[in-house]
């Protein structure tokens, strides 16, 4: 296939080397992108009067009719087409002639990629944001559901103190509102428009960059040609933030894996998001929990791939950028999928209430109130820490737990102890008294259960 591009070469370059330079399998998803910012720039030409007002009309006419034939299924991408802009010029000046070629005046591929990249990224990360709001909805539901059930809560996976399943869902929730909260910090670097910036040095011809920035939804420019052509830090930036989403979807992956399992039994996960074994009968395999704990890994090294690509590559555009799509597209794809998955897992999983009550009792996790209530009654901390260890210590030999002793076996450790004392080591009663802001009391989920729901408002 002839090369647009030929004249100081022959522009016949070998198969191989055709192929290997090709990006049209993978950017050929920016043709909606690569159309309607062309469109800008025939206004932009016209409005200027580097082209007449009936030739800016033909391209963007013609450049509509290439949209609606691609999705229509009239027109298929060429495999053999270099790149999406290649092939969208090619077929605009097979159908227009002369007009057609008259196109990419005052503009360079280096900047056209940078805008359509830009633009693709800009509406992924708006679909990306409403899977994320979608899913703290979902968190915050099932928080809601079941905001008074008490489990234990952890330290280096040990149990160390009663908490509400509401908070300990709650957390997620919070998470997942700073991830909406970076990409939409993201975006806002990432809507300035390069258009205009050209090869790497701008133009000769009397251009208006904001006027095609404006029509095409951006906040500004990028006020420097050779950054504008270069920069790739919203696709890191947004790599990066997806990559924080990843880890947090990973460790709530990690915690269902885990109560899902037979030494926990906190949860149980709907049929639809398990699977079976092949020869083991008994199985239900959290499947689902553990491809998106393993996708992790991919989105991590989309990051990696990018950032060392990036690494060593001097102003302006060197062809090596032409390996930020298949990175960032890949990520975009998995959180995605990840995150559908995700919410419909949440959504239809169930709590199981008594095991969780039954673990938190086993725990002696009430151990630490059970020392304060000495301390209340006048005792230091360190004997009644002391006494508090004798005590689960007795309950571990005897096979009981702190709630079950009676008096008598408690007053023979100190005669500071009385019957409400009890009530003071009821792990009900523990949770409530954790009534600072943000703490596991019932009226703290309540109220950050409040909280995030106006946030997603």
């Amino acid at each position: 296939m002839a090369k647009m591009w030929a004249g100081r070469t022959a522009g016949n370059t070998d198969r191989i080397a055709d192929d290997f330079n090709s990006s049209i399998h993978f950017d050929s998803r920016m043709y909606r992108q690569d159309i309607a910012g062309s469109m800008a720039h025939a206004a932009m030409l016209a409005k200027q009067g580097i082209l007449t007002a009936a030739e800016a009309e033909e391209l963007i006419a013609g450049l509509g009719g290439i949209l609606e034939d691609l999705q229509s299924g009239k027109l298929e991408i060429d495999p053999l087409a270099e790149d999406i802009h290649m092939f969208v010029e090619q077929v605009l000046t097979e159908r227009l002639g002369d007009v057609g070629k008259k196109l990419h005046t005052a503009r360079s591929r280096n900047d056209q990629v940078a805008l359509d990249l830009r633009m693709y990224l800009r509406e992924e990360l708006d679909g990306i944001v409403k899977l994320v709001e979608q899913l703290i909805a979902t968190v915050t539901a099932k928080a809601e559901q079941y905001a008074d059930v008490i489990m234990p809560g952890y330290t280096h996976l040990q149990r160390a103190q009663p908490i509400l399943f509401g908070h300990h869902l709650m957390a997620y929730a919070m998470m997942l509102l700073r991830d909406v909260q970076r990409l939409a910090d993201c975006r806002g670097r990432m809507n300035l428009s390069p258009i205009g910036c050209c090869a790497l040095a701008g133009t000769t011809y009397d251009t208006d960059r904001r006027f095609e920035a404006e029509r095409l939804g951006f906040d500004g420019i990028c006020l420097n040609s050779l950054d504008g052509v270069s920069d790739r830090d919203f696709a890191l930036e947004m790599l990066s933030a997806l990559s924080i989403l990843m880890m947090h979807l990973s460790r709530f992956s990690e915690e269902i894996i885990l109560w899902c399992s037979w030494e926990f039994k906190f949860v149980e996960l709907s049929d639809a998001y398990t699977t079976g074994s092949s020869i083991m009968p008994q199985k239900k395999n959290p499947d689902m929990a553990e491809l998106v704990r393993g996708k992790t890994g991919r989105v991590y090294g989309d990051l990696m791939a990018l950032l060392t690509t990036l690494k060593g590559i001097p102003l302006a555009y060197n062809k090596d950028m032409q390996e930020d799509k298949e990175s960032i597209f890949d990520a975009v794809d998995t959180v995605k999928m990840c995150l559908q998955v995700f919410d419909g897992m949440v959504a239809t999983m169930e709590a199981n209430v008594d095991n969780m009550l039954t673990a938190a009792q086993k725990g002696f996790i009430n151990a630490t109130d059970l020392a304060d209530y000495l301390v209340k009654k006048g005792m230091p901390f360190r004997t009644a820490y002391k006494i508090s260890g004798q005590l689960v210590a007795l309950c571990i030999q005897e096979g009981t737990v702190l709630e079950a002793l009676p008096l008598e076996t408690y007053l023979t450790f100190s005669d500071l102890f009385e019957k409400d004392l009890y009530d003071a080591i009821s792990l009900r009663t523990c949770v409530e008294k954790r009534s600072s802001e943000g703490g596991t009391s019932l009226a703290s989920v309540k109220a950050q259960i409040a909280y995030v729901k106006e946030q997603l408002k």
